[in-house]
């Protein structure tokens, strides 16, 4: 099989994942969210966020898209503090239907739009290129069209990539402990990617909202033929103490390298986290099939 150099693809995905930290934030509107799929969405296409919720925590799990020094943190996405945000002064504050109860609550601080990603029964990545680009009408910033754009090219790209791989399915999974796992459907953003790249999820199970948990690493044993992705974040000490797991080392994707550990990735997030996953599975598949 013929594949691009580690080399060559780090130096594609080194400069698709830097694009956004070159865009310059729009200084007409302040904008504000709750919701960390609209977060990274606004991040990505140069918005002036001066306000978003739990930001520690989302630079360790979405990594991706820089958050400036000067937005505001909010606290927790259930209990915003309200005070930071009329402190913040935003003009317009983007929600999502998941927080849709702290709607007229904030009304009084500045207007509300919502904006919807994840809903039972639809194409999470569908309804993030739509929500993408009306946010980036709203705000009149042209990088949210460059930016769906770039990320279809680049999915397309993979897709021509991985037709040459070894055809074997993918299970993509985020650990709760040592024994059981979070797995993300055909339904979810991760299995949305996976379509669009061209290769198969194993799980054909049900899935709850766009993943199934708490499923048993028992599961794994009836899926021998396929790629194990282990998503990050995983709990303290998981990975180790699975790693030294009898069952583990004899499941058949362990004995024959067929686990790829990637980077974390937000499990909700919107096309950003999308891309990010996409860069981090293909490197990883390249990667293990040049050896």
């Amino acid at each position: 099989m013929a594949f691009l150099s580690r080399r060559q693809f780090l130096a594609g995905a080194a400069a698709s994942l830097s694009a956004p930290a070159l865009m310059r934030a729009a200084e007409s509107v302040r904008v504000a969210t709750l919701d960390w799929a609209l977060l990274e969405t606004l991040l990505a296409i140069g918005a002036n966020l001066v306000a978003a919720t739990e930001l520690r925590q989302f630079r360790e799990v979405a990594v991706t898209p820089d958050v400036p020094a000067t937005t505001a943190d909010l606290g927790l996405r259930g209990t915003p503090n309200l005070e930071v945000l009329r402190f913040a002064r935003p003009q317009l504050i983007f929600n999502s239907n998941f927080y849709a109860w702290a709607d007229d609550r904030m009304r009084a601080i500045a207007p509300v739009e919502s904006h919807a990603i994840y809903k039972p029964g639809e194409s999470p990545f569908a309804l993030a290129e739509q929500v993408t680009l009306a946010i980036g009408e709203r705000l009149q910033l042209a990088a949210a069209k460059r930016l769906t754009e770039d990320l279809s090219a680049r999915l397309d790209h993979y897709r021509s990539i991985f037709a040459a791989g070894d055809g074997r399915p993918v299970i993509p999974i985020n650990l709760g402990d040592a024994r059981h796992f979070r797995v993300f459907g055909s339904d979810s953003m991760f299995g949305e990617v996976l379509k669009r790249v061209g290769l198969n999820n194993a799980w054909q199970g049900a899935t709850s909202y766009s993943a199934a948990a708490p499923v048993g690493i028992e599961t794994l044993a009836a899926m021998p033929d396929t790629w194990i992705v282990m998503i990050a974040p995983h709990p303290a000490g998981a990975v180790a103490t699975l790693s030294a797991s009898s069952f583990w080392n004899a499941l058949p994707a362990v004995r024959e390298n067929r686990v790829l550990t990637l980077g974390a990735v937000n499990p909700y997030g919107a096309l950003p986290a999308a891309g990010r996953f996409a860069d981090l599975l293909a490197e990883g598949l390249v990667h293990a099939w040049n050896g």
